[in-house]
């Protein structure tokens, strides 16, 4: 066989096999496209029922404004009971947890070292008195013999000087006695509030520096919050505005009242704090977390929860239903308050009688068809 019938031979198998390929893959994409539209259809054909809960129909509502609040409680009025004097501690026999009055006797220092201050200075001060006496009566003797005209002025002069100045030792003296009766004082440590004992710092036998801190006490009779608010929250906040805080371990809400508001910024954060009067303390500690939120005002518009804004897209958007079909309708949001202790926010350019779909829906193909299951009807 000649060699180039050989080469027309193996053309026509290539072909043929080209041929087969390209019949082969044709029909792959007939499949798929049928596929794709017989999906379609299906798709188009499916209709999503409903229920009533699941829609909700937007009207111009109105919403109470306020700001987030969160920190922890804190006793209004606190102490710590410190060293006043350097010295071994002794008699301490609260603990945490402990009641105390206010005055009430809780420890001491060691007073050994303050009775003998207290012991000299007595002394010198009777000496002192001493020296005021003897002053005296000379003084008393100069002035009768300068009046008979046995000596001179200048002799009774010197005595006054001397009577003066024992006047003055003796008044030092004295003084020296009263800080020495403080310092004696100073060994007793009394509590300054009413309240309980949070926490005990020394034990008994220790040698306590001076303001080396003894025991803490806090009167739980009045707790408030401290709240850093954001600049922005800040301009909105006045005294004297209600608040609901939800307590720690705590089941109720527990209302609150705005008393005081710092002046001046936090460094850094440029936070603003609030402090809160809790309206009832009955069984609260302080160092519990709280958090609730102050109502400011109220505002109206066209609003919706605001867990119904999907944020899946680069915009915030909305699951609508016209005309039976789900529509994302891309929003701008705007205030947020709550509408029974729920969050929502302002929306626009949405209208009044849109039909909106909540959070519990899930997120539909745009294009869906939906049903009410309670009536069957489609949504308007």
């Amino acid at each position: 066989m000649k060699r180039w019938i050989q080469w027309l031979l193996w053309g026509a198998l290539l072909l043929a096999v080209a041929l087969g390929v390209l019949r082969a893959l044709n029909a792959r994409k007939l499949q798929q496209a049928s596929a794709a539209q017989a999906a379609q259809a299906l798709r188009a054909s499916a209709v999503l029922s409903l229920a009533a809960s699941d829609v909700l129909a937007t009207q111009t509502t109105e919403m109470s404004t306020g700001v987030t609040l969160s920190g922890a409680l804190k006793a209004v009025r606190s102490a710590a009971v410190k060293a006043k004097v350097a010295g071994e501690l002794q008699g301490l026999s609260v603990r945490e947890g402990d009641s105390v009055r206010a005055g009430q006797l809780i420890a001491r220092i060691d007073n050994t070292e303050g009775l003998a201050r207290v012991r000299q200075a007595s002394e010198q001060a009777e000496a002192a008195q001493s020296q005021v006496a003897i002053a005296q009566r000379q003084r008393d003797n100069n002035q009768a013999l300068v009046n008979q005209g046995f000596i001179s002025r200048t002799a009774l002069d010197t005595s006054l000087a001397n009577l003066d100045a024992a006047l003055a030792t003796h008044k030092a003296a004295l003084a020296a006695l009263d800080i020495a009766k403080k310092g004696l004082a100073d060994t007793e440590l009394r509590a300054p509030i009413t309240g309980q004992v949070a926490s005990r710092l020394v034990q008994n036998g220790e040698r306590v520096a001076l303001d080396t801190r003894i025991v803490e006490i806090v009167d739980l009779s009045a707790l408030e919050l401290e709240a850093a608010l954001a600049p922005a929250d800040a301009l909105a906040v006045r005294v004297g505005q209600k608040a609901e805080l939800l307590i720690e371990g705590a089941a109720l809400r527990v209302p609150a009242t705005v008393v005081r508001i710092n002046p001046s910024a936090q460094a850094g954060s440029r936070s603003v704090l609030a402090y809160l009067r809790l309206d009832q303390a009955d069984g609260l500690r302080q160092g519990l977390f709280a958090q609730g939120r102050l109502r400011t005002g109220n505002t109206q518009g066209v609003a919706v929860p605001l867990s119904a804004v999907r944020t899946d897209k680069p915009q915030p958007y909305l699951q609508l239903v016209r005309a039976g079909k789900v529509v994302h309708q891309t929003v701008a949001l705007g205030a947020r308050g709550q509408v029974q202790d729920e969050d929502w926010v302002a929306v626009e350019p949405l209208q009044a009688g849109e039909q909106v779909l909540r959070v519990g829906v899930g997120a539909l193909r745009e294009g869906t068809s939906v049903t009410l299951a309670s009536t069957g009807a489609k949504p308007q």
